[in-house]
Parts: C-alpha cells; structure tokens; sequence
C-alpha cells in the first residue's frame, strides 16, 4: 500500500479549442482516504478525473498513481491499478451480456476459470445485482441505474487499489443510492468521489476538495466545508440536504455489505 498513491504537481491541461480546463493543481491523496471533489458544473472535476488513469496526459506538470508517473510506457499498470467509473455508463459498457462486461476487466488482466468466476460474481453481488436474473441480460436493455451498478462491478472485479468515480449516485433511485453509499464505506481502499450530491459527500467523505474555474478553491475538513453557506454560494454550490434537519455522523459503521466485498482482497 503506497503511502500517497495519488500526487499530483502543477497541473495544467487546456482543450484545443483553448479552454482551460486545469490550472496549477496541486493534490495528494493517502492511501484509503476518501476524498470528495466538488464544484459547479465547467469547475474541471471530469478533466482532473480523467488524469488519474491516462485518458488524458498532462500537458504541464506531473501525474504520479502510486509508483508510477504518468506516461505511456507506464498506461497498463496504472489501468490495473486505478478503477474509473464514468458518469454516464453508457460510456463504459460495451459487451453484449451483464457478466461478459463485468468478466471484461479481469480476464484482461490474466484472470481465468474459477478465479475468474469468483471475482465475477463477488463483484456483482457486492453491488445488489441479482446473478440469476440479470448475468445474461443485455446490457443495453437495463435501467440507468442498474448500468451504473454494472459498470461499478466490472471495476471492482478487477481489484483497484483505487477507485475513482464521476458523479456515482447519477441516475440512482433512493435505495440504490443507499446501497451505492453503504458499499463504498465498506471498501477499503482509496477514493476520489466527483460528486454534486453533498449528501452523499458529507456521510462518505473525510475530506472535500472544491474546485472552480480549474484552480482548488478549498480543500479540508468536509463538515466544515459543507457548512460554509456564503463559501458555498460564492462557487454556486448549495448547503447539503442534511442542513436542514438533524445531522447524523459522518462516520457510520461500516455495514453487512463489508463482508460481500471482503474477498476481493482490495
């Protein structure tokens, strides 16, 4: 377990239409932190996501997942180590059945036969997709929600030691959000949340990073952060939900979802 396996130095990217999109950012992460990046809708949390494993390249600075720079030669061992879960799953699945998706990844990695199987189906349990019903299911043929919790399955199948997610409770009705915010506490393993769900923010996450215009506006305590109204306001955020009636911990208990997920050694 690296000790920093996310660091990041001076980050500059801009779009060639001249958009700037990163501006000198600065960022590291701890192993098993979880971290929520927050910001308004152009602030560059996407883009800075998009680094993390190679789907962008600096263009100034440094990109450092664990012990790798980032650079081409170094693409497939940070691919292995570092799981991106897009905002629009549509973007991620592209095999014909439910398991052949969530198979995807790990038979990339080497992964066969009853290992294979087990990784499989540890993965889809952990995120409430029912084997029996849905494994031969065509992908393009389920919910919104259900694909968003086949593509996090295909991520975990393949055994991140970290776990990167744009906008994860998008397209989430209430249940499968509990049970999205339920898994992710039991994993652990580092993570960087992209998220405009404060809610979900202020009970996951320790830390919060508020980006604006491609710079890092804020980065600390997430209570105090989430509390801020006039800071939120002025970075055209707004207070969490939880505000407005009694605030319950953000530490909880680690659930019985804990021990679906025990196995895959992350």
């Amino acid at each position: 377990m690296h000790h920093n396996p996310i660091s990041i130095e001076n980050l500059y990217y801009a779009y060639p239409d001249g958009t700037q999109a990163l501006r000198g950012i600065d960022l590291h992460i701890k192993a098993t932190e979880r971290v929520a990046l927050v910001g308004a809708n152009g602030s560059g949390k996407s883009t800075l996501l998009s680094h993390l494993n190679g789907i962008l390249m600096p263009q100034q600075g440094t990109v450092v997942v664990g012990e790798y720079p980032m650079d081409p030669q170094n693409l497939k061992a940070i691919r292995n180590f570092v799981g991106l879960v897009f905002q629009n799953p549509d973007d991620q699945l592209f095999m014909p059945t439910v398991w052949e998706d969530v198979a995807f990844g790990p038979m990339n990695q080497g992964c066969k036969g009853e290992e294979l199987t087990r990784r499989c189906m540890i993965s889809m349990q952990a995120v409430d997709l029912d084997l029996a019903d849905l494994k031969d299911r065509n992908t393009s043929n389920l919910s919104g929600g259900q694909k968003k919790r086949v593509a996090i399955a295909g991520v975990l199948a393949m055994q991140p030691q970290i776990l990167v997610l744009d906008e994860p409770s998008a397209q989430l009705d209430p249940r499968s959000r509990r049970q999205l915010i339920e898994l992710l506490r039991s994993l652990p393993i580092t993570q960087l949340i992209a998220t405009h769900d404060l809610d979900l923010a202020l009970e996951l996450c320790d830390r919060t990073i508020v980006l604006n215009h491609g710079l890092i506006a804020r980065d600390g305590s997430t209570a105090e952060i989430l509390s801020d109204g006039d800071f939120l306001e002025k970075h055209h955020l707004e207070l969490p939900l939880s505000y407005s009636r009694p605030y319950c911990s953000i530490n909880h208990a680690p659930t019985a979802y804990a021990a679906r997920v025990k196995s895959l050694h992350l």
